[in-house]
């Protein structure tokens, strides 16, 4: 306790200095946050709207069916499976869906893009961007009915508006060529480019008839987790209670791929920015606490020719160095919470800058500037400063210890 009290005097003895230490701490307290939060946001924001697009988080399919799509490959008890998903603690949502590339034609033109049948009585708005972003009329009402709904840029390829007839052409699971026809009851606008113009929803029911599916057949259930950060642990726990010779069970990370490319990618940038701001304020730290021990050398060979042990006088270094984490962490957690309230509830639109495609890796990004941080990296911002602080006065701490007494104090 004396040695703790002593520090913190030690501490106060150059308050500009021990100040504008305090506050390079802080200011990197406020960066790491900043870097931290940012990602925290964006890449559980990218993940989560990339598993609205169609695949979920956690995806169970046919074997093989990532590598090679193909519309022979279906699951045979989708109910069952989907049901078995949903009693699993943790799931929020797993349905049913066929996914394919097909032919869209229309009076006036016909183009190539992919289609997704779906059940409107397992679809809601928070679980399906597509209708989360409709525009112009509403999903079909029925499973077994002859609506769709396309892509705004489709439709204008098309020339289609609500009412009109679109012919979809697709191979059937015995590899016929086979043809249907349904009426636009809906357009959607989500604003990536390429699912815009070459994606439609169709209803499930009648899609099987079409491609020779029975009635509970499905190319996979979309399964929706209620936190991505538990998506590994969550896709063993599926593949226990699902999994089989005839099936496999991925994580968003393998059925998109391009996506975790990209957050890896960046994500890795933001963990180097971070070290170098970090290495700044270390060195920072290390001037500090150096001045410090050398300014009192005369001092420290006194308290050692009066009985302190060297390992005394090394703890004493490092508890002013605690001492000094302390006080920059409270001045960081002082002058970030405005900045993180902020970005918080409000943001930075950067709208102007991006242009109208919000996209990376096929998936809509949040144009506007937001941060949240995760209960975990609060911590690891903590111990990183107490951390980066230990590790740079370590050298001068034990400086201190090594002047003999005697020529220390011939020091003037």
């Amino acid at each position: 306790m004396k040695l703790t009290k002593m520090a913190w005097r030690n501490l106060w003895r150059r308050k500009r200095r021990t100040l504008i230490t305090g506050f390079s701490i802080g200011f990197g307290v406020l960066l790491a946050v900043t870097f931290t939060g940012t990602g925290d946001y964006s890449y559980s924001k990218m993940i989560n709207t990339g598993a609205v697009m169609g695949f979920g988080h956690i995806t169970v399919e046919p074997l093989g069916y990532n590598q090679t799509p193909a519309l022979d490959k279906r699951l045979e008890d989708s109910a069952k499976i989907r049901q078995s998903a949903l009693a699993i603690p943790g799931v929020t949502d797993a349905i049913a869906r066929i996914t394919g590339q097909a032919m869209f034609a229309s009076a006036t033109k016909t183009v190539g893009g992919m289609f997704m049948a779906v059940d409107p009585s397992q679809e809601s708005t928070e679980h399906n961007l597509f209708l989360r972003s409709l525009v112009e009329g509403e999903l079909f009402p029925t499973a077994g009915g002859r609506g769709v709904v396309v892509g705004h840029k489709l439709a204008e390829k098309l020339r289609l508006r609500i009412g009109k007839k679109l012919v979809y052409t697709a191979t059937d699971a015995n590899g016929e060529i086979v043809s249907d026809i349904a009426r636009v009851t809906g357009i959607f606008k989500t604003g990536v480019s390429e699912v815009d113009g070459s994606m439609a929803l169709l209803p499930i029911d009648s899609v099987r008839a079409t491609l020779s599916y029975g009635r509970d057949e499905a190319t996979m259930i979309a399964v929706i987790i209620d936190d991505q950060r538990y998506t590994e642990r969550m896709q063993r726990r599926i593949d226990a209670a699902v999994g089989d010779s005839q099936r496999e069970v991925l994580s968003w990370k393998q059925t998109q791929a391009d996506l975790a490319g990209i957050i890896a990618i960046d994500r890795s940038g933001n963990y180097i920015s971070q070290l170098l701001v970090g290495l700044l304020i270390a060195a920072g730290i290390l001037n500090t606490v150096l001045m410090s021990v050398m300014e009192r050398t005369r001092e420290f060979g006194v308290m050692m020719a009066v009985g302190m042990s060297p390992g005394t006088l090394f703890r004493l270094v490092i508890i002013e160095s605690i001492w000094l984490a302390i006080v920059g962490l409270l001045i960081g957690i002082v002058i970030t919470m405005p900045w993180y309230a902020y970005l918080y509830h409000v943001g930075l639109d950067f709208s102007g800058a991006i242009g109208d495609d919000y996209s990376a890796g096929g998936v809509l990004i949040d144009p506007i500037f937001k941060i949240q941080l995760f209960p975990e990296s609060v911590v690891a911002i903590i111990v990183g400063v107490f951390a980066l602080t230990l590790v740079s006065c370590l050298y001068p701490a034990w400086r201190a210890t090594r002047v003999p007494p005697v020529e220390s104090l011939k020091t003037i």
